[in-house]
């Protein structure tokens, strides 16, 4: 029994610092904050419909755990946009059947964000948003890749760009790290 509950033991990819809480609590309030602003006002969605649920996913990534390859710019972007291709794909091809749908969705955006490197988690829930979403996401079509997944994942980076940039010990994107070393650091 304990073998079984030594593998729960922490692993974090983060500091577990209260300055990098705090920055994950900014980052994620302003970027959520900002893609409802835009999704409400910009694209008159009322009842925030546009904001899918995966950008809650990838504000945990993106502001909570920055170091991770998952997190990283093209991993968030790629896998957000081609989740959201896909997943109109195989809602048009299956629409009748809509647990063939969900499978082909998920398990066909995990295979492609694989195939280009570009794997992040809430890309998942993006291709299954397309299918299982209300009237008004089947309605968009391809115009779902673009709003609210595109749209909602460019939000997303800049702010994390910005927020997490501000503290001394975050650095994001991750390659960002070592160009600020090269860069600004005294010999």
């Amino acid at each position: 029994m304990k073998t079984f509950f030594k593998q729960f033991k922490k692993i974090n990819s983060e500091p577990l610092e209260k300055s990098n809480m705090i920055w994950s609590w900014i980052g994620s309030f302003i970027g959520i904050l900002a893609i409802s602003y835009f999704h409400r006002d910009i694209l008159e969605d009322k009842d925030l419909t546009l904001v899918i649920g995966s950008f809650g996913a990838s504000a945990v990534l993106v502001y909570g755990a920055v170091n991770s390859p998952l997190a990283q710019p093209r991993n968030l972007i790629g896998g957000h946009i081609l989740s959201a291709i896909i997943g109109v794909i195989s809602f048009k091809l299956f629409s009748q059947n809509l647990l063939l749908a969900s499978a082909f969705a998920v398990a066909t955006s995990i295979l492609v964000m694989q195939l280009t490197l570009t794997l992040h988690p809430p890309g998942g829930a993006t291709a299954l948003i397309a299918v299982i979403g209300s009237e008004q996401i089947h309605n968009l079509g391809f115009l779902y890749v673009l709003f609210p997944v595109t749209s909602g994942a460019f939000i997303l980076l800049i702010i994390a760009v910005v927020v997490n940039n501000i503290p001394k010990h975050r650095y994001y994107p991750e390659s960002l790290k070592d160009f600020n070393k090269k860069w600004f650091t005294k010999d």
